[in-house]
């Protein structure tokens, strides 16, 4: 029986028309941006992993006030790195120097220590299990089974990210419904939990069929992929979805700062690196003058979260001083392919293009 490219288990799982997954995209998600892609077909998601729970509650219900269709809500498994607790203001200090100049150069004032306030997976998870969210999607590793249980019993859908085939098997295991295949082009962080994540760095066009002959759940690409061509290639590959960030984080309706959205489209994004430096985690971004001075040598960076809160300090006055060389703009390696369009015209044509010439293999 022939079947067009959109009609997967993926599409089927999710209960949506087309098996395009917009990127969580961390603190830049949107009520708006995440209706916009579900409304349209797609599932949008929101990243609420660094959200109170009350917080969380809030954005569900906006998100349903604009959408009937289902959608994700994306927590962080592990919620902190090692030492975390531990940190002193004087490792605070340390980092703190690294920043000083540039915060000064943007009109910024010299940030000041305070003790760290953990957030709880567990909480932020509760709230997506009471609200019945229609997808839980999460990267970091794997929650508890109780959790994955609950979400079963109440037709709530699972994704997992895996950045090696290991992880993606461990995912199967642990009885999630679907796992997304996050190749290291991808931007933003690196999702790793069995190894770290510099020892997890696999190419989406190699971890993706690897990925689909080791297990027996839907498969769904990331890294990447930013148009019609790159859906293609990962459906060839036995993808059965994709997953895209970087083309969604340039859209208006994002959450992401104007300067953000303007580096991305004006071709400033050609060039990405990883860096540890914006968060304490290893995650990809635009390279300009701040991933560039963060990348040499100097005093260690704080573990994440306390990393990600120390540079508040310098993104906010940068963003007032019109300084994009001084944020951290994430961004895959695709970044260049994203072009300036509203978001439903970019999906309209995304999935025109798709149909133009239906390249889903026989299975």
């Amino acid at each position: 029986m022939t079947r067009t490219w959109n009609q997967t288990r993926v599409s089927e799982v999710l209960g949506i028309e087309y098996p395009i997954i917009q990127g969580p995209l961390g603190g830049l998600s949107s009520q708006k941006l995440t209706a916009g892609v579900s409304n349209f077909g797609g599932l949008g998601s929101f990243g609420a992993h660094g959200l109170e729970p009350s917080a969380i509650a809030d954005i569900i219900a906006e998100i349903r006030s604009l959408t009937t269709k289902p959608f994700a809500m994306n927590l962080w498994v592990s919620m902190e790195d090692e030492g975390a607790r531990f940190s002193d203001e004087a490792a605070f200090r340390r980092a703190a120097s690294r920043l000083a100049p540039h915060i000064a150069e943007a009109g910024g004032t010299p940030p000041i220590f305070a003790p760290y306030r953990p957030l709880r997976f567990e909480d932020q998870a509760r709230i997506l299990l009471d609200a019945k969210v229609p997808v839980f999607s999460f990267l970091y590793g794997i929650p508890a089974e109780e959790i994955l249980v609950e979400a079963k019993r109440q037709s709530i859908a699972t994704v997992g990210t895996a950045t090696t085939v290991d992880e993606a098997k461990a995912l199967e295991d642990a009885g999630v419904d679907i796992v997304v295949a996050s190749g290291f082009e991808a931007g933003g962080h690196r999702g790793s939990f069995l190894k770290s994540s510099e020892d997890s760095l696999t190419g989406t066009i190699s971890l993706v069929p690897q990925t689909v002959d080791a297990v027996r759940i839907p498969v769904v690409a990331a890294g990447g992929i930013a148009d019609a061509r790159g859906i293609k290639a990962a459906l060839a590959l036995g993808a059965e979805g994709v997953q895209m960030g970087t083309v969604f984080l340039a859209a208006e309706e994002s959450g992401a700062h104007p300067l953000h959205r303007q580096a991305i489209l004006s071709g400033q994004a050609r060039h990405t690196a990883l860096t540890r430096g914006f968060t304490g985690r290893l995650a990809r971004g635009i390279k300009n003058e701040l991933l560039t001075e963060l990348e040499k040598p100097g005093p260690e960076f704080l573990p994440y979260p306390l990393q990600r809160t120390l540079m508040k300090n310098l993104a906010l006055p940068a963003q007032k001083a019109g300084r994009a060389d001084l944020l951290a703009l994430w961004a895959g390696q695709s970044a260049n392919l994203a072009r300036p369009s509203d978001l439903q015209h970019f999906l309209a044509s995304l999935v025109e293009d798709m149909f133009k010439t239906d390249g889903l293999p026989n299975r």
